[in-house]
């Protein structure tokens, strides 16, 4: 059926930053209010604080955007959230060769996409070849295709994927909502069309309708009865309808789940989740995999090239302070760059523990003098620092602002340049930065390659030497052991060297009425509703 579009004025404009991360599925339960066994059928109505803004699962680049059409769309694979494993969705079974050079994917039998055409090793193919296609439209998948050659049809369930080089992060990337499958007739569309009107999925729910910038309504797709491997329901959803209603202000998102007019509400701030967990509400919170929000250090930049002031900049922050003051127990100091829900994760907490004293002493061995201001100088040069970042959330702001009181203590100025969310790519681009805030959530690990290298978006200028090898070589490494020893070589050289900064771990927190059960967080701390259920 085709998707139905009432017009209440414009599609929000496309906002992709190439560093975010994508929907990759999982386990994760966020807990409801009330008791008994699943019902089947009503309606959950979840409130988003943005509108999509393209409904093509492949082509999505936003959180909110993510979450609509995970529900539309099934993936090779699935992610668990609480061990990092790949387990089966549309296919049954896989295996990597030459080196991580090639998979090949046995498909479940009997799958369909809403319009009835079936799923096999063709589809497949074409969606695969299709996603290289659209290029910068797809920035998402096109990260997990590094080296793409072909897809080969061995037979109708079973497909060859073949890369140029090794891929080690294809296998992860096959559990993304960007790398989800479309049917044919949705191949042959327009990219625009596509995201304008939505696609053909193979999912447990199929869009009803969408009002631009004020609801999207998805309905069960009956039949439906090969959902992934960590879903607890066999067959259709429970629910007859998932409404996701577009609500900016995240205090009118509250007030709706306090009247009963929303069951789940999204991107509570710490705050705001707090006075709700104060009223009784069921929250439920999710460290999105990937990387934390962290300063990211320019080491083309004169002052940032000094190893002693990029260390001496990790030993001043304070992150516990930024945590205790702003966030309560919502967030929590970070421990490496890597979040603790990522797949090789490595605790370096002891490396990032505030030790100004520390970063004192490691200035004065470079040179670096008080001035009478408070502010180290140098050869006549002073130690003032660019900071940009980016964000309408003023407690980002706060915590800069903690950053830079901690910062002047030892004699670092920094002065905070806020630029427009819209120009984050260019500003990355053009480099004009001497620190610079960031995150991205990724199922995988292989997101410190993508952000920090110049293949990717060179976030501090890497230069070469054993980061740079380790981060190209976790890339290429198929065993799950050597690639984690490598991705751990990459977090600790990232961290003991100060081209990252490392600040706080942030979560996603979701506030749940007494009616909705079932609901599942992706390893990205993304929403999936094939479990939910109301009461």
């Amino acid at each position: 059926m085709p998707l139905k579009v009432t017009t209440c004025g414009a599609v929000c404009a496309v906002l992709l930053v190439a560093a975010c991360g994508s929907g990759a599925s999982g386990g994760h339960p966020v807990k409801g209010g009330g008791s008994g066994g699943p019902k089947t059928g009503g309606r959950l109505t979840a409130a988003l604080s943005a509108a999509p803004d393209c409904l093509d699962p492949q082509q999505a680049g936003s959180s909110n955007t993510i979450t609509v059409t995970r529900q539309l769309v099934d993936s090779l694979t699935d992610q668990d959230t609480a061990t990092g494993k790949i387990v089966p969705w549309l296919a049954e079974s896989w295996k990597a060769e030459s080196g991580a050079r090639r998979y090949t994917f046995t498909l479940k039998d009997g799958v369909t996409f809403s319009d009835g055409t079936p799923l096999d090793a063709r589809t497949v193919k074409d969606n695969l070849d299709h996603l290289v296609k659209l290029g910068a439209r797809a920035v998402q998948a096109s990260t997990y295709l590094s080296g793409y050659r072909r897809s080969v049809v061995v037979d109708a369930r079973t497909v060859r994927v073949e890369f140029d080089h090794p891929n080690a992060p294809f296998l992860y990337g096959t559990s993304t909502t960007s790398l989800g499958m479309v049917a044919e007739t949705t191949l042959a569309r327009s990219a625009a069309d596509r995201c304008a009107s939505g696609v053909v999925g193979s999912g447990p729910f199929v869009l009803d309708h969408y009002t631009p910038n004020q609801e999207v309504v998805e309905r069960r797709r009956d039949g439906y009865a090969w959902g992934s491997a960590l879903a607890s329901k066999k067959g259709a959803a429970y629910l007859d309808q998932v409404v996701f209603q577009v609500v900016p202000e995240e205090s009118v998102r509250a007030g709706r789940l306090r009247s009963g007019q929303a069951d789940v509400v999204s991107l509570l701030q710490p705050q705001g989740a707090q006075q709700l967990r104060q009223e009784g509400f069921a929250l439920e919170t999710r460290s999105p995999a990937g990387l934390v929000y962290s300063l990211n250090v320019n080491a083309s930049r004169p002052l940032t090239a000094d190893p002693a002031v990029r260390r001496a900049i990790q030993k001043a922050v304070d992150r516990r302070q930024i945590v205790t003051t702003l966030y309560g127990s919502v967030y929590r100091p970070a421990t490496s760059i890597l979040a603790s829900s990522t797949p090789g994760y490595t605790d370096l907490g002891a490396d990032l523990a505030a030790d100004p004293a520390g970063a004192g002493r490691l200035l004065d061995g470079a040179g670096w003098k008080a001035g009478p201001d408070g502010v180290r100088f140098k050869n006549g040069e002073r130690l003032s620092l660019v900071l940009r970042w980016f964000s309408t959330y003023a407690a980002t702001q706060s915590a800069l602002e903690l950053v830079q009181q901690q910062l002047k203590a030892v004699g670092v100025d920094v002065v905070l340049r806020q630029t427009p969310v819209s120009q984050a790519l260019q500003a990355f681009k053009d480099g004009d930065y001497d620190l610079i805030l960031g995150d991205a959530p990724s199922a995988d690990p292989d997101i410190l390659r993508r952000y920090y290298t110049a293949k990717g978006l060179n976030a501090v200028r890497l230069p070469g030497g054993p980061l740079q090898t380790a981060l190209d070589d976790q890339a290429a490494e198929s065993d799950t052991g050597r690639r984690a020893a490598q991705v751990a070589t990459a977090q600790t050289l990232l961290v003991r060297d100060a081209y990252a900064i490392p600040l706080f771990e942030g979560s996603v927190v979701v506030g749940v009425g007494a009616r909705a059960h079932g609901v599942r967080f992706d390893s990205a701390a993304r929403l999936q509703f094939h479990d939910a259920w109301v009461s």
